[in-house]
């Protein structure tokens, strides 16, 4: 399923190992604290355990939206914005 993860970290070395999970999990960075990609459930309860042993739970905060497809497509992207196609998995690649 796609899921969102969204977080405000306040020290840089936890909000930059929750960064590294997330691109090991293989999610694409949307902006800076947002993350984007197609998990399973075990793997969203796997991100969010290791995040929460990371974090502050008094200050820190993040969050892991999971999300269907059919809300998915009803997103509205305005500006420069990610590849939808990319983050959903429908993008095959061809290499050669």
């Amino acid at each position: 399923m796609l899921t969102w993860v969204i977080y405000d970290i306040v020290k840089n070395k936890s909000r930059t190992k929750v960064a590294k999970f997330c691109k090991e999990y293989g999610l694409y960075r949307v902006q800076k604290s947002c993350f984007l990609g197609d998990l399973n459930k075990n793997e969203v309860d796997e991100l969010g355990l290791k995040c929460k042993d990371l974090i502050n739970l008094e200050t820190d905060a993040v969050y892991l939206f999971p999300v269907c497809e059919d809300d998915f497509r009803k997103i509205r992207l305005l500006g420069n914005s990610f590849d939808t196609l990319l983050v959903s998995g429908k993008l095959q690649a061809l290499i050669l």
